[in-house]
């Protein structure tokens, strides 16, 4: 019965009630939209490198490591011997491994030596390989391979030539223009790192810098020190050609045979009597750069939360602002046999019904804009939303907004309970 009388109530303020609707679903939906894109952006935070079971690079501590071999910031403390690395990855557990050289720029976008391996065993986002938007992966040491970011923002198209600087900086100040590259392919986008980077053989970095070195050479100034060289790094050139390799690398994936073996694994890199070494677990360095980053989040879901509340409070105003105009109709409920009871309780079914049907349909809002939006998402920020039934954390934050507005109403439907019979008949002048 007074379900019945809260819903035709609302049908004759079908204006205000619409209003009130809208603002608390166009709350909910900022509140779960900012909620399912922040969670799918921490997971994808944390696949930004899948599949991958161990890192490792010279000896730094483990945030520092993750953030220049995944994320391209910041440089290498040192860098490693190839035949250390050679060594490592001949060890009976490791499945496969993936060199990582940086060191290098192109207007400002870093610059990755690596081998086909990494585009055979490179994995982001749930275990999603790397594709080509166009062209083909390098095969010579004058090929490289764009990230989506790069080719769009500097406008490449494939055949172009560019020309790689040194250094990581993005002010260039000593370009390689004997050995400029032609681009055969360019990548898909990922939403990773790997948009922002230029990918060249190891082959052709090392062609790279040995073509700078014979440049620097020519200066008078430089011969001695060229000289005084010259032997240990023709012996050590040799050596590397020998197995195939470059003088160093900067760091190495490494995905294992068993998972099992990770921790294993880590300590034996650890203590790598070679050189000195460090192996970290992506996925608990990961957590720790989110630690660092998660600041933003709370204060995101924070102002989401706030957005919810002025929404509750709009509801409210628009419920109290009603009284004075409705105390005629809870007095000729009264004079019918209501009791104060049920005039209470039927403000309160309104503002309940107001909040389920404003989070019903915040609920189809942010489904059906995730939905349209979903290919934009994953084209320009490489996020991948899932679009499915809410989660268990999403289930209860709709049922703490609803408990919210049916407290919302405890003051109104208060307020209507005191108005006496004979002040709703009254006429005022």
């Amino acid at each position: 019965m007074i379900g019945v009388l809260a819903i035709k109530s609302l049908r004759n303020r079908r204006a205000t009630a619409a209003l009130t609707i809208v603002s608390i679903a166009l709350a909910v939906a900022l509140l779960l939209g900012v909620e399912r894109i922040r969670q799918q952006a921490r997971e994808g935070f944390a696949s930004t490198v899948s599949g991958t079971d161990l890192i490792a690079g010279a000896r730094s501590s483990p945030v520092h490591l993750l953030l220049f071999s995944v994320f391209r910031i910041g440089n290498a403390t040192n860098n490693i011997r190839w035949d250390s690395y050679r060594d490592v990855a001949q060890w009976r557990e490791v499945a496969w491994t993936i060199p990582l050289s940086l060191g290098d720029s192109h207007h400002g976008f870093r610059v990755l030596g690596t081998t086909q391996d990494y585009f055979r065993h490179f994995r982001f986002a749930r275990d999603r390989p790397l594709e080509l938007a166009a062209g083909k992966r390098f095969a010579g040491p004058n090929d490289a391979v764009l990230g989506a970011d790069v080719a769009k923002s500097l406008g490449y198209r494939l055949g172009q030539k560019i020309v790689i600087a040194h250094g990581a900086g993005e002010v260039e100040f000593s370009l390689h223009n004997d050995h400029p590259f032609e681009v055969v392919g360019i990548l898909a986008r990922t939403g990773t790192p790997v948009d922002r980077t230029v990918h060249i053989s190891l082959e052709g970095l090392d062609a790279l810098h040995v073509a700078a070195n014979a440049e620097a050479s020519r200066d008078p100034l430089e011969i001695a020190r060229q000289a005084a060289r010259q032997h240990a790094d023709e012996a050590e050139h040799h050596a590397d050609a020998a197995h195939g390799g470059p003088h160093a690398i900067t760091a190495f994936l490494v995905g294992l045979k068993s998972r099992g073996a990770a921790l294993t694994m880590q300590r034996r890199v650890n203590e790598y009597a070679g050189e000195p070494l460090t192996a970290i677990l992506p996925g608990v360095a990961l957590l720790d750069v989110w630690e660092i980053a998660s600041v933003a989040e709370r204060a995101l879901f924070a102002v989401s939360i706030l957005v919810v509340v002025v929404g509750l409070a709009g509801m409210l105003v628009a419920l109290l602002t009603s009284l004075g105009e409705r105390r005629r109709e809870m007095a000729v409920l009264r004079s019918v046999g209501a009791r104060p009871l049920h005039v209470f309780a039927l403000i309160l079914g309104e503002a309940a019904l107001l909040t389920v049907v404003g989070i019903a349909a915040g609920v189809a809002a942010v489904t059906l804009g995730l939905w349209a939006g979903r290919p934009w998402l994953e084209s320009h920020f490489g996020l991948f939303v899932d679009i499915g039934w809410p989660s268990a954390y999403e289930c209860a934050l709709m049922i703490a907004m609803a408990l919210a507005g049916a407290c919302i109403g405890l003051l109104p439907a208060y307020r209507i309970y005191r108005y006496s019979l004979a002040d709703g008949m009254m006429i005022r002048v």
